[in-house]
């Protein structure tokens, strides 16, 4: 029993002697484990989520000097944020009122930006560095909105502020990083002669502000600034003027404020006064003048029988042309344009398009130092690019040999090329026309034939047969088509003869009207438009579908349209040209008017509507639909760039 029980006790101490010697080895071993673990799961395949995404912009914490300062006299500035930061398009969107002719040194580096100002601090002088949406985070690219630094070189702040939005005057399109500036000189001569006093750019939206306004009467003007002057003085620059003088003001306002319990439950509503500037609704229609100067831009011959002239503006009248190595009498078919800017001359010799070289003086009307028109003849040697294919005179030794009683084999017949748009389901108000790749000698009407199928028999119907206003080198076929009935289009061989000796082959085309329930109508009955006024019809990518005038009743009607999308402008056309005309600004003229429909329109089949407009009934600038507009807004775009790259991600996972 005593063995027994000293054996238990032995038992006993071994026991507990082994469990310390183990938990001794734990604590020496579980480091290690636990160590490997973490590498193992450092080390797995997969990839780490990040977190959530960083929407919190940088936050300014600092500056030298302070923000606000007075009396300043520092052209150094030091910017302070919360977290590394760059800049995205400073020379485009940093802009430092009053205007700097010497171009200021911005730089971003790590938490700070550095200005540093070249031009020398006027007195007594608010100076705002306006970064828009410039200042971005490193990782993120969230953008400190609307963000600007003041400061002044006397004892006061200007506060006021004028903003407003600058559309393209022919489309309303907002118009991204355009300078907006005014002048307290109200003569107009300021804005070709001198810097503005206050200068803004507006964002991807087209709006602008311009910040630390003095009290007074200001005009207000848009450039698209080429030479950066911060002065009109190039035709070719984009312009805006308002026709009212500009007088900041400013009043009370109150807005409501909510404090929150939590995220679900409000705790109370408080109402806080502050300070609102005005106008913030100016509305300046951007535009170019027309080009009035008149010169040569360049001459050129592609191919052997055409050469060209392109010309800088429109003029009245042809240009003389006197052959030097050549007879020019009735050498030529001319072929331009409506402005006559673009003039094409067709060779119709042969023997002469074969010459190499075409020597020829060039009298035309040149607008001079003076901006006078005086006459100036230029001296061209026209050289072909493409040269000439002469016949090869061993070509007939080249041909396979016959065997004996074999016949030559025909030369296959070269035809006049000609492309005919007769679609097989033709549209009610569509025509048929003829496109030749040269112009056109000569042709016979008789030769020309349009028939309508009348239950199973064919009948010779008239039509109208003429060649196009503006290009020479078509042709068209017009006729009341009546719809569901079939038609036969043909041409008889040889009916078109072309300046180089060829013609055309015959042409026969069947088509067949479609059905009125195939369509939609559509009336407009409009309000606010002038008398000349008219309006588009427009597609989804805002390209002229249909034009028609509005009639005095304030009706607009377009008939037989297929159905889908379309959406509309109105034009008041005040010289009644029927077209837009852009504005000048020595003659204090406006370009016309243009005027969209809110909102895109879509109908069906069958469907006859009638739209009212006014054409006043919206603001302007939130007039043109979203889906029509080219420039996007920024922030946008950096939504659907994150969304793509997160969708990338997922998509490598």
């Amino acid at each position: 029993m005593w063995c027994l029980l000293n054996k238990n006790v032995y038992f006993c101490s071994m026991l507990q002697f082994e469990n310390q010697k183990i938990k001794q080895i734990v604590r020496k071993v579980l480091p290690v484990v636990t160590l490997g673990v973490m590498l193992y799961s450092c080390a797995s395949i997969g990839r780490p989520d990040g977190g959530p995404e960083d929407m919190t912009p940088p936050r300014f914490i600092g500056s030298t000097p302070e923000a606000g300062a007075l009396n300043n006299k520092r052209t150094k500035v030091s910017l302070m944020f919360d977290e590394f930061i760059k800049l995205e398009k400073a020379t485009e969107k940093v802009v430092v009122s009053p205007p700097q002719i010497q171009q200021p040194e911005i730089k971003a580096s790590g938490k700070r930006i550095q200005v540093n100002l070249l031009d020398s601090l006027k007195p007594n002088t608010t100076y705002t560095i306006d970064f828009s949406d410039a200042i971005v985070d490193n990782n993120e690219g969230n953008p400190l909105g609307n963000f600007a630094f003041t400061f002044s070189t006397g004892t006061e702040i200007d506060t006021m502020e004028v903003a407003g939005t600058i559309l393209d005057a022919s489309n309303l399109e907002p118009i991204k990083g355009m300078l907006v500036g005014l002048h307290s000189n109200l003569n107009d001569s300021a804005f070709n002669k001198l810097p503005f006093d206050r200068v803004a750019r507006t964002d991807s939206r087209g709006r602008f502000s311009i910040r630390g306004v003095a009290p007074g009467k200001y005009r207000i003007y848009g450039l698209m600034d080429a030479d950066q002057n911060f002065a009109f003085n190039q035709k070719s620059e984009m312009i805006a003027f308002h026709d009212s003088l500009i007088i900041p003001r400013m009043e009370e306002r109150i807005r409501m404020d909510t404090a929150w319990v939590d995220s679900l439950t409000y705790d109370t509503i408080v109402e806080k006064k502050y300070m609102h500037y005005l106008p913030d609704d100016v509305i300046l229609r951007a535009f170019k003048e027309l080009n009035y100067s008149q010169y040569l831009i360049k001459s050129e011959r592609l191919v052997p029988q055409k050469f060209t002239f392109y010309f800088a503006g429109k003029a009245d009248t042809l240009p003389v042309l006197k052959g030097l190595n050549f007879d020019e009498k009735d050498a030529f078919v001319i072929e331009k344009n409506q402005r006559n800017d673009t003039i094409h001359y067709w060779v119709k010799d042969s023997l002469l398009f074969k010459q190499d070289t075409l020597a020829m003086s060039l009298t035309y009307l040149y607008t001079d130092t003076l901006n006078q028109l005086v006459p100036r003849t230029d001296t061209l040697n026209l050289v072909s690019k493409q040269k000439y294919k002469k016949e090869d005179p061993d070509q007939d030794k080249k041909k396979k040999k016959k065997k004996k009683g074999e016949e030559d084999e025909p030369e296959p017949t070269k035809f006049l090329p000609v492309n005919v748009s007769a679609p097989s389901s033709m549209d009610v108000y569509g025509y048929i026309s003829l496109n030749f790749e040269e112009p056109i000698a000569s042709y016979d009407t008789a030769a020309i034939h349009l028939r309508q199928k009348v239950d199973t028999l064919w009948k010779d119907i008239p039509f109208e047969f003429e060649q196009d206003s503006v290009n020479l080198k078509k042709f068209n076929l017009y006729y009341d088509w009546e719809p569901t009935l079939e038609y036969e289009f043909s041409v008889d061989s040889t009916a078109f003869h072309g300046i180089y000796g060829l013609f055309t082959d015959k042409i026969k085309q069947g088509f067949k009207v479609r059905s009125e329930d195939e369509y939609f109508t559509l009336h407009f009955n409009v309000t606010g438009a002038d008398s000349l006024a008219f309006v588009e019809l427009l597609d989804a990518q805002d390209k002229v579908v249909r034009k028609r005038r509005v009639e005095k009743n304030g009706m607009v009607d377009f008939y037989f349209l297929n159905p889908g999308k379309y959406a509309a402008r109105l034009i008041n056309d005040t010289n009644g040209n029927g077209e837009w005309d852009t504005g000048d600004f020595a003659k204090g003229i406006q370009p016309e008017a243009v005027y969209y429909y809110p909102t895109i329109l879509e109908y069906k089949a069958l469907w006859e509507v009638t739209q009212p407009w006014d054409i006043h009934a919206t603001p302007v600038d939130k007039q043109k639909p979203d889906e029509l507009k080219k420039q996007k807004p920024d922030e946008d775009k950096k939504k659907k760039d994150r969304n793509r790259d997160r969708n990338n991600q997922n998509r490598r996972r």
